[in-house]
């Protein structure tokens, strides 16, 4: 089960970058063979794209699903994913059986390299613009697991054999390049994508306000650390001298899913049904946790009922990392996800089909980084306007509709953020709600970073007060990579700080 979540995102990247033990011995070669050589860029860069917004739902969705304060499991889950919920560092960077975060991330960096090398090649900028962006995107989540990793070394085949590390820090201001010449790739290119770009269609201007929301995001991702002021300042300065803002519609992949194996929206076919509508093992074994529900009802928030089904009349979740057998937390008492078939065939709030988009930044979390960027005095406009948007965005989002009623949810004290005495955790709990099975692992991120919400920690966890806070390098690195490992003098545990963590 575990493998299925992990290696959706990896098979387009391995189709196209194998090569045939045979092919020394080849003469002819068939130009209708499907090697990397045949392929142009307008079927390798829909494959990458796919698999970075696979990745992102699933591996990703499910770690910060657990380590987020969002999911735990039933009874029959007990067994699943026992090193997330026991904190076991070893376990999670086995080579055969742990998380591939780090795998995945460089062969998907290494895929948009080799389409950038061919882009630069055949002068195509609007490629090799989405490559650069992209490329950010996959280092940023490197740093914020792993802190220092390779950048200036990697992606470069046998040229380093063992590359060196780059600091987090210098990792993340090289990527913040990286967006910053795909912006200007893409403004000068005249040839655009169209179908096989799957998530803007060729739009200029969507590309532009993505890689600023992107930006962003990386930017508040700092914000603890006073020794960035000064280049937070000067990054945002170039956001808004570019003017095109940020993202006004939830920025989704869809390559046209399939109802056929493999080719469903990765969210549904391993969260939900597969092909043939039979419930998948994850849609019995994960549930949402106690704290999850609590603030839902604290609130009165109709987004419980949109995304998960009662039981008995009520809404009962889990303890993350509970291992006991308790009748309370078997599935048949506990709720599950909610999607079409338990909404008389209409689409729900997380499930709504499979064809739905895989969200990579949604127009809600865009509005609560802006809330939080004007709070903090980064950006122009109103900090409560931008919050009520993100919550607008939200539910309408999870009903499917264009203007959800919220006057009587945003009308409550708890709610308000002017009646907030700490206005950025306000921000940060409404933006848990928001992006809760969307984007998880920003949750994850976002508590290292401030502290919010403070979601209870794993009653498995050794030490109670101790969150995890990093993965440690993978065997696969420690393997091929020692020396390099070896010097970076903090792979031992799960709770050393990445360079961005300082509270």
């Amino acid at each position: 089960m575990k493998n299925t979540l992990y290696k959706i995102g990896l098979l387009s990247v391995l189709a196209l970058t194998s090569v045939s033990c045979s092919d020394f011995f080849d003469v002819n070669t068939d130009p209708n063979r499907p090697v990397e050589e045949n392929l142009s860029l307008n079927v390798k860069l829909p494959a990458a794209l796919v698999a970075s917004a696979n990745y992102e739902t699933t591996t990703l969705n499910q770690i910060g699903g657990l380590w987020g304060g969002y999911w735990g499991t039933s009874n029959e889950g007990v067994n699943s994913f026992t090193a997330l919920k026991l904190y076991n560092g070893p376990a999670i960077r086995d080579s055969r059986d742990g998380v591939p975060v780090w795998e995945n991330n460089y062969n998907t960096l290494l895929f948009y390299k080799k389409i950038l090398n061919q882009a630069i090649e055949e002068d195509a900028r609007y490629y090799m613009g989405i490559s650069k962006i992209m490329m950010a995107y996959h280092f940023f989540t490197l740093v914020d697991f792993y802190n220092n990793v390779p950048f200036d070394d990697a992606l470069n085949g046998s040229v380093f054999l063992h590359p060196t590390y780059n600091t987090g820090k210098d990792v993340y201001e090289k990527s913040i390049n990286l967006i910053n010449e795909g912006i200007e790739e893409i403004k000068d290119a005249s040839l655009l994508p169209t179908s096989d770009d799957v998530l803007f269609k060729g739009d200029k201007n969507k590309w532009f306000r993505f890689a600023n929301t992107l930006k962003l995001r990386a930017l508040l991702t700092q914000s603890e650390v006073s020794a960035q002021a000064d280049y937070i300042r000067a990054e945002l300065a170039k956001i808004k001298a570019n003017g095109a803002g940020f993202i006004l519609e939830d920025a989704g992949v869809n390559p046209g899913y399939l109802n056929t194996q493999g080719k469903m929206n990765p969210f549904y076919e391993n969260f939900y049904r597969n092909n043939a509508g039979v419930a998948v093992a994850n849609h019995t074994n994960i549930r949402p946790t106690q704290y999850l529900i609590s603030k839902y009802k604290e609130l009165a928030d109709t987004r419980l009922a949109q995304n998960f089904n009662a039981v008995k009349g009520d809404y009962a979740g889990v303890i993350f990392g509970e291992n006991s057998i308790k009748t309370e937390y078997a599935a048949v008492n506990t709720s599950s996800f909610k999607g079409p078939n338990e909404s008389s065939n209409l689409p729900a709030g997380l499930l709504k089909s499979f064809n739905q988009s895989t969200v990579m930044i949604s127009l809600a979390e865009a509005n609560f980084m802006l809330s939080e960027a004007a709070t903090r005095g980064w950006v122009d406009g109103s900090a409560d306007a931008y919050y009520k948007d993100g919550i607008q965005a939200s539910f309408n989002y999870l009903f499917n509709v264009k203007n959800h009623n919220i006057v009587g949810y945003l009308d409550q004290e708890k709610v308000k953020l002017s009646s907030a005495s700490n206005k950025i955790e306000r921000i940060i709990q409404q933006k848990w709600l928001a992006l809760s099975g969307i984007n998880n692992i920003r949750a994850w991120n976002d508590f290292r970073r401030l502290g919010y919400p403070k979601f209870p920690n794993s009653v498995a966890a050794v030490d109670g007060n101790s969150y995890p806070l990093r993965f440690m390098y993978p065997e696969t690195e420690i393997n091929t990579n020692e020396k390099n490992v070896l010097a970076q003098g903090d792979n031992g545990v799960l709770t050393a700080k990445v360079w961005w963590h300082v509270r």
